[in-house]
């Protein structure tokens, strides 16, 4: 949601985070980090919990500079939050976005539900999923659960994952079934990310332009440049593609396109994912505002030239 917010029109535009933290030192250090922001706290609350947090180990020389990490999670204040903590005017909102929701128990088990009435509101809907940490403990060899069933798919205008988490969502191991799951299960369209790898991407023409299904590639500009890079690493990629992806549809939206490019997207989340690699951790704090679009908007030009050619 940072990353929505340091890319589009601000004053077209109001960017709200929901959440829960702890009344820790973690939870202050996070509110004094979010208030520097563009993001509006709509609610954004320190409860009686530790803050939800997770341990990144990151070898960024892994895949030969390419990353690796793994997460140590713990939900924490996460579980206080409700479904029926979700007031009137989150459902209002023009795009209601439910991110990591795997990470907010109580959400997550009521997805069904939650995106229904985000549908019933006229709202557009993205979900981007994150590794299901309860689930896979609890039940390794099944597929993962999104709400109270398989109908949360048909409610979801954008469903954003990467490759492991739509193979556990989907009970699927191999690329082509899992995609099929969603396609037969009518998410509108969708996004697979495999880090360095190619994206999958399709849309049924329902939200964005009709797309069969079809592969982007990684930015060869920012590839070529984090070979010298040493100052960043690829904590926060897989978020900041979504909010490229997110800030894009934004403004095709405020320009009156009345269906999306999907490629479009693609391409801003491409970029946006790639340029995290030049900064430690996921969040980048601006000096001045449009500093990032700034920095970024060189990359996706250099990557429309890239795949037009």
């Amino acid at each position: 949601m940072i990353n929505v917010a340091q890319l589009i029109d601000k004053e077209q535009c109001e960017v709200r985070f929901y959440g829960r933290g702890g009344k820790d030192e973690i939870g202050q250090y996070l509110l004094s980090s979010l208030i520097k922001t563009p993001v509006v706290l709509k609610d954004y609350k320190l409860v009686d919990n530790r803050t939800p947090s997770t341990i990144v180990l990151s070898d960024p020389s892994f895949d030969n500079g390419h990353g690796e990490r793994m997460f140590l999670n713990s939900i924490g204040a996460a579980w206080d939050y409700r479904p029926d903590e979700l007031k009137d005017d989150f459902f209002n909102s023009d795009i209601t976005v439910f991110g990591g929701t795997a990470l907010v128990p109580r959400i997550h088990d009521e997805m069904t539900s939650l995106l229904k009435k985000a549908k019933s509101n006229g709202c557009i809907t993205i979900v981007n999923t994150v590794f299901d940490f309860r689930n896979e403990k609890v039940n390794p060899s099944k597929k993962w659960p999104l709400g109270e069933s398989d109908e949360s798919y048909k409610y979801i205008d954008l469903l954003i994952a990467d490759r492991v988490e739509a193979f556990r969502l989907s009970g699927e191991n191999n690329l082509p079934a899992a995609i099929r799951f969603f396609h037969d299960n009518r998410v509108s369209s969708l996004i697979i990310t495999d880090g360095s790898k190619n994206i999958s991407a399709y849309s049924d023409g329902r939200f964005f332009n009709t797309v069969q299904l079809k592969e982007m590639p990684v930015s060869r500009k920012i590839i070529d440049e984090l070979k010298n890079a040493r100052d960043g690493d690829t904590t926060g990629c897989g978020d900041n593609f979504v909010g490229g992806v997110i800030a894009s549809v934004v403004t095709q939206l405020q320009n009156g396109v009345r269906q999306p490019d999907l490629q479009e997207a693609c391409c801003w989340g491409i970029v946006s994912g790639g340029f995290t690699c030049f900064y430690m951790g996921g969040t980048y704090f601006e000096e001045n505002i449009g500093e990032k679009l700034a920095r970024i908007k060189p990359y996706y030009e250099s990557y429309k030239k890239q795949i037009s050619g």
